[in-house]
C-alpha cells in the first residue's frame, strides 16, 4: 500500500514538474519568436539598443571650376591686343634697335683724341718730314687719321691744295657717319604715325562693337578705348628713345666736324710757315 501510494505521489509531481517546463518553454517561444535561443536575441536587442544608427554625413561642397590660366606671357597678350598695326611698329622697333647698335658702333671706333693726335702729326712733320706724318696717319685708325692723310698726300702743291683734299675728304667722312641717321629719324616720325593710325582703327571697331550691342556698359566702352589706346603708347614709346639716339649721335658728329675743322686749320697753318721737312 504504501508504495504505491509513493508511486502515485511520484506520478504527480512528474506531471506537475512536466507542466512547469512546458510553462518555461512557452515564455521562452513568446519572447524570441523566431526559435532563437534567449541569450542571442538578448544580445540583438542590445546591439540594436546600442549600435544607434550613425547621423548622415553633409556632402562637401564641388569646388568651383577656375577658369583655365593663359600660357602666354604679358608682352605677348598686350601685343595681340593691339591689333594688326602692332606688326609694323614692331618691325619699327627693330629697325631703330639696329640703327642705334650700328651707329654706336661706327662712332665709338671713330673716336680719336684730336688734338692729341694733331700735336703728334705737327711734332712728326717738323723733326721728320711729311712722309713720316703720312706714315702715321696710315697707322692710326679713324676719320680724322683719313682727312689729314687725305691733306699730307697734297703737301707739294701747297697750303691751298691742302686745305681742298681736307674739306673733300671731311664731308666724305661725315657722310659716312651720318649715314644711320635718316633711319633713326624715319623711324622717329613714323612710329608714332602708326600708332595714332591703329587708335584710330581700334576706336571704329569700338564703336562699330558698342553699336551692335543690345546693352551698352561701361566696361565694353572702356575695353575697348583702352584696346584702341595700345598702338599710341608703343609708337610714342619706340619713337622716344630713337629720337633721344638720333639727337646724340647728332652732337657727336657736329662735335667731330668741329674738331675736322679746327685740325685742318692748324695743319695748314704749320705748312704755310714753311717749318717742314719734305
Amino acid at each position: 500500500m504504501m508504495r504505491w501510494d509513493g508511486l502515485r505521489r511520484l506520478k504527480t509531481n512528474g506531471w506537475i514538474l512536466a507542466l512547469w517546463l512546458l510553462f518555461c518553454v512557452g515564455a521562452v517561444q513568446a519572447q524570441t519568436p523566431d526559435g532563437s535561443p534567449p541569450a542571442a536575441a538578448e544580445q540583438d536587442t542590445l546591439t540594436d539598443t546600442t549600435a544607434a544608427p550613425a547621423p548622415p554625413v553633409a556632402a562637401e561642397p564641388e569646388p568651383e571650376p577656375q577658369p583655365p590660366q593663359s600660357t602666354t606671357s604679358g608682352f605677348v597678350e598686350f601685343f595681340n591686343k593691339g591689333g594688326i598695326f602692332m606688326w609694323p611698329l614692331l618691325l619699327c622697333s627693330i629697325i631703330g634697335l639696329a640703327a642705334i647698335i650700328e651707329r654706336a658702333i661706327t662712332l665709338q671706333r671713330a673716336s680719336t683724341n684730336t688734338k692729341k693726335f694733331i700735336a703728334r702729326v705737327i711734332q712728326e712733320i717738323r723733326n721728320n718730314g711729311v712722309r713720316s706724318a703720312i706714315e702715321l696717319c696710315q697707322s692710326t685708325r679713324g676719320p680724322i687719321a683719313a682727312i689729314v692723310h687725305s691733306g699730307l698726300v697734297k703737301a707739294d702743291q701747297g697750303p691751298e691744295a691742302v686745305e681742298k683734299a681736307i674739306e673733300a675728304a671731311g664731308g666724305i667722312e661725315v657722310s659716312f657717319l651720318q649715314r644711320g641717321l635718316m633711319i633713326m629719324a624715319t623711324v622717329a616720325n613714323v612710329a608714332p604715325l602708326l600708332g595714332f593710325l591703329g587708335t584710330v582703327s581700334g576706336m571704329i571697331n569700338a564703336f562699330e562693337a558698342i553699336a551692335a550691342a543690345e546693352q551698352v556698359s561701361a566696361k565694353l566702352v572702356a575695353s575697348g578705348i583702352s584696346e584702341a589706346l595700345i598702338t599710341t603708347l608703343t609708337g610714342l614709346a619706340i619713337a622716344i628713345p630713337v629720337q633721344i639716339a638720333h639727337n646724340y649721335f647728332l652732337s657727336r658728329i657736329d662735335r667731330f666736324i668741329i674738331e675736322m675743322e679746327e685740325s685742318s686749320i692748324d695743319l695748314v697753318n704749320e705748312l704755310e710757315a714753311g717749318n717742314i721737312r719734305p
